[in-house]
């Protein structure tokens, strides 16, 4: 038993050995996957992946990149992080169809190494404004020097034509398709898989902090660093469909909170809606006015349900919404879907037309109950009225007062009137 025990315990030291060793002579990459707008959330991720390669000793960190651009200072943050990047940075464009538009192409020549799959594009690289306001051509200027002098630090490395092709994309809003960037000099390669990119950097120089560094990625395992859940959460609100229908049923609840209070549920789940919907639209940088057409939308819905106008306020509040919505979201890589917008406005309008129709038969239903039941009845005079009496109503005595033309006992009435505890009736034609 003894020795069973001693030969179970020199095993696992012998496997841990094996393990620690396997451990320090395997030669790994770390991969990121960017796929969307480049937002605070996505600089986030990608500046912890560069802190993690760092930290592991990856021997690189591959950053796949499919976006149709971002903020101007967000890119700007990312690229200055990697510049300072301790491990060598490899931007690969994947996969087929992906872009790298826009604040991506500004990513993508910060890279160590840059890489592209089979029909994808890069480049149109032109600032615009936030808001959604068009730039003065002052400003226009003053921001395309600031991205050209930043751009062409970063491609100048990559040869004269890469340098002069990188300026047009950003004065010109140039683009261009794998191979045309592979000829520029834009990107060093042009593949197909990751597997295939891993043998084509196996050897390949790169220069990191001022010394040359020989990548040795032939065999390497690959470590995928996913996005933890809060960063996967954020960076799925900033989606402006998601964005757009969070800030719809947000509105939507307090606004059913506020006609029919006590219930909460309905309060505390459009508040969240509200606040997630804010955030992300302050990450997305949207045109607010189109914002301000969208509450005045809900307005003209609840004041056609308090003051039915016969569906007029509703028409309004839908075209209201819609047109709101449609330029919430000017920036071309934050498009909100257009049969989305069209599908939630007149879903809402439809809501609350069925809502303002319910109130109105409401208002024109006769009561049943109470004082306003009475008005509208039928009586018998048990005297006459002249113009003062007793009236029979619903099996019982009621004092009347008679308007118009007197009225004899035993001729039917009807009920025009309630005073108190007197009814004011009149001769029933």
């Amino acid at each position: 038993m003894r020795l069973l025990r001693r030969a179970f315990i020199l095993a696992s030291l012998l496997f841990s050995l094996v393990g620690q060793a396997r451990a320090q002579g395997e030669a790994h990459v770390d991969l990121l996957t960017v796929k969307g707008a480049i937002t605070p959330v996505v600089a986030s991720y990608m500046e912890r992946g560069i802190e993690m390669a760092e930290a592991d000793g990856a021997e690189a960190l591959i950053i796949e990149l499919n976006t149709p651009g971002g903020a101007v200072s967000v890119m700007e943050g990312v690229v200055q992080r990697m510049a300072i990047s301790r491990v060598p940075i490899v931007v690969y464009v994947y996969p087929q169809r992906a872009q790298a538009a826009s604040a991506g192409t500004f990513v993508v020549l910060a890279a160590h190494v840059a890489a592209m799959a089979p029909q994808t594009s890069i480049g149109a690289a032109s600032p615009v404004a936030g808001q959604g306001e068009e730039l003065t051509e002052t400003e226009q200027a003053k921001a395309e020097n600031i991205l050209v002098s930043l751009i062409k630090g970063l491609s100048e490395r990559r040869g004269e034509a890469a340098a002069e092709w990188a300026e047009k994309a950003v004065r010109e809003a140039a683009a261009a398709t794998d191979q045309e960037a592979l000829e520029l000099g834009v990107v060093d390669f042009v593949v197909p898989t990751l597997d295939t990119l891993l043998q084509e950097l196996d050897g390949f120089e790169v220069e990191l902090q001022g010394q040359t560094v020989t990548l040795e990625t032939k065999g390497a395992r690959v470590n995928p660093i996913p996005m933890n859940p809060i960063e996967s959460f954020l960076h799925t609100i900033t989606d402006p469909n998601i964005a757009f229908i969070l800030m719809t049923l947000g509105i939507n609840g307090l606004i059913f909170e506020l006609s029919s209070p006590g219930g909460y549920l309905a309060g505390v789940v459009g508040t969240i809606c509200i606040l997630l919907s804010l955030y992300a639209l302050g990450v997305l940088n949207v045109n607010y006015t189109g914002f301000l057409f969208i509450i005045l939308a809900f307005v003209l819905f609840v004041a056609d349900i308090k003051a039915p106008t016969h569906g007029l306020l509703t028409a309004g509040g839908i075209i209201s919404f819609i047109f709101g919505s449609l330029i919430l979201f000017q920036s071309p890589f934050a498009r909100v879907s257009t049969s989305l917008v069209v599908g939630v406005g007149l879903g809402s309008g439809g809501f609350f037309a069925f809502a303002v129709a319910k109130a109105v038969q409401a208002r024109m239903r006769r009561a049943v109950t109470g004082r306003e039941a009475l008005i509208g009845g039928v009586a018998v005079a048990r005297t006459d009225l002249d113009p003062t009496g007793s009236v029979f109503l619903r099996g019982e005595w009621w004092n009347a007062v008679a308007e118009g033309e007197r009225i004899r006992k035993g001729e039917q009435v009807e009920v025009i009137g309630v005073d108190g505890f007197q009814l004011r009736v009149k001769k029933k034609k």
